[in-house]
């Protein structure tokens, strides 16, 4: 884990975010207080991959109520 004071962090924020990615990074204030940093794993999934709703709807009820919400 590297150790980064406020000040070298504000200055290196994009070389700290960098490391970030690989390992833990810690950040201390004059004042004592201690951040620490890591980067979190994206999910790979879509939002809009979710799984699918089983219903007798057929494709004729959908389009027709889609129709009837467009008339009114």
């Amino acid at each position: 884990m590297k150790v980064f004071t406020y000040s070298e962090a504000r200055q290196n924020f994009s070389k700290i975010l960098q490391l970030a990615k690989k390992e833990e990074v810690e950040i201390r204030r004059k004042d004592g207080s201690v951040y620490s940093l890591k980067s979190k794993k994206r999910k790979s999934d879509s939002p809009f991959n979710v799984v699918g709703v089983k219903t007798k709807a057929t494709t004729k009820n959908v389009l027709d109520a889609i129709r009837d919400t467009r008339a009114g």
